[in-house]
């Protein structure tokens, strides 16, 4: 996630009176009041990537062998994005290792895998799906409910903004991102003879 230089300030002024709490203009109250729905609709606008991108794995996997090399590449972009494979990826991966990218896969998940199993025999629940969402932010240690320091003059209060809402609903994925097309094949060129 990238922040923007106006997002940043917001965010530093937040933690600046996160480490020391005085009380805020409303005006910054709302700029981090605007910041974390961003924030919050980054978080979400990621879920609905993964579960997109892990529906997308599901149907190239039931489609196999004939979409061997788009799941290989759909697995790889779900383990980078920290997707836990399940004993239906492993029997695919088995069933495709005479490729070498699948067996290095195979190799891969097997490990994961095998990390995954430990840990929930340990008691530590891995998420195979997208994190909860983030309890909203309503309030602000410092904030407008804080009692004034004597030494620091409050700044004239400013008439509460609306925060923006959304005039549209957010795209889907497939809205966003068409789907994959398979390259041409190269020309080839008869050899005279």
């Amino acid at each position: 996630m990238a922040f923007s230089a106006d997002e940043l300030r917001v965010l530093r002024r937040a933690l600046a009176n996160a480490l020391h709490p005085a009380p805020l203009p409303d005006e910054d109250v709302q700029d981090c009041l605007r910041l974390a729905g961003s924030v919050d609709e980054a978080v979400g606008e990621a879920g609905r990537l993964r579960t997109f991108l892990l529906a997308d794995l599901v149907r190239y996997r039931d489609a196999l062998p004939g979409s061997a090399a788009g799941y290989l590449e759909l697995l790889q972009d779900a383990l980078a994005a920290g997707y836990d494979p399940c004993p239906e990826d492993l029997a695919a991966l088995r069933a495709q290792r005479s490729r070498p990218v699948a067996a290095a896969l195979l190799e891969r998940c097997r490990v994961l895998a095998e990390r995954s199993v430990r840990a929930r025999l340990a008691g530590r629940a891995v998420s195979t799906t997208a994190p909860a969402p983030r309890s909203r932010l309503l309030a602000l240690p410092g904030g407008r409910g804080a009692v004034a320091e004597p030494e620091r003059p409050k700044a004239p209060a400013a008439p509460p903004r609306p925060v923006p809402t959304p005039e549209r609903p957010a795209p889907k994925p497939s809205e966003v991102f068409p789907p994959r097309r398979r390259p041409a094949p190269p020309s080839q060129q008869r050899a005279a003879g």
